[in-house]
């Protein structure tokens, strides 16, 4: 038996990252669903210009994902504003490309905080309040890069990975429990972060507003694992599957190891 299609209207959700880009979509899709939203992001400016342009059922709050307790305020104040947290998308995120051989530290360390580390505080945080009340639902933002690495891009792929990974060790900790989580893994997304991406005709690029689309059905059908677009899961399989050198013949064939470039 399937789970019951959950209904979204009042639902409280925090956001990170949710000043621009793919953050911005799933707070502009989660308003529309009927939704309070809160989005946290790191420049003030942009997160409240956000919020005014969303609606009246949005609010915003600066938000540094590495830093535990700005988090644990931010989740704080979304629940002074609109009552108990329903969801969490850990959405904020940045990368840096480049050969390995040649990163700089900071760059580095930058990503492993923010990509990563931020997303397993945010899920600690939203888990120490959704499991003693029995419910709620946490999102976390991965990427094609989770099941597709590709050269130029390793250090975000390492997070992303981790990401995926997180997710699916949590959920086996939820088992049979009403709370949820999800691994949303977007391939190209039309954003300033991708905007130095090379085309490869193995890959679709698509507009960020998808992406929120896809993470309000899974709220409302509860879904473990999204690829947004479809077959970016097609792919990911196929690469896990095949032989290491048959997978990196095919990405250097469709010219997916040169996107990050």
């Amino acid at each position: 038996m399937g789970r019951t299609r959950v209904q979204l209207q009042g639902k409280v959700v925090a956001i990170t990252g949710g000043a621009r880009g793919i953050g911005l979509e799933i707070a502009r899709a989660c308003a529309a669903a009927g939704m309070k939203v809160m989005i946290g992001d790191l420049e003030d400016a942009a997160v409240q210009e956000a919020a005014a342009e969303l609606g009246s059922h949005v609010c915003a709050r600066t938000l540094d994902v590495r830093d535990t307790r700005d988090f644990a305020a931010f989740l704080a104040a979304t629940e002074a504003e609109f009552g108990p947290l329903d969801v969490l998308v850990n959405n904020a995120g940045l990368l840096r490309m480049g050969p390995l051989v040649s990163a700089q530290p900071d760059d580095i360390r930058l990503q492993l905080e923010v990509n990563l580390a931020a997303v397993i505080t945010g899920t600690q945080l939203a888990l120490q309040r959704f499991v003693p009340r029995g419910t709620g639902h946490i999102v976390n933002m991965a990427s094609s890069s989770s099941m597709i690495a590709t050269a130029n891009g390793a250090v975000y792929s390492a997070t992303k990975y981790g990401v995926l990974g997180l997710s699916r060790a949590v959920r086996g900790e939820l088992r049979g429990s009403d709370v949820h989580i999800t691994a949303v893994m977007p391939g190209v997304i039309r954003t300033r972060m991708t905007t130095e991406f090379r085309s490869a005709f193995s890959v679709r690029t698509i507009e960020p507003a998808e992406v929120g689309k896809a993470v309000v059905r899974a709220l409302r059908k509860g879904s473990a694992e999204v690829y947004v677009p479809r077959e970016v899961g097609m792919q990911g399989l196929l690469f896990t599957v095949l032989p290491a050198r048959a997978s990196d013949w095919v990405k250097h064939l469709t010219r997916a190891d040169r996107v990050m470039s």
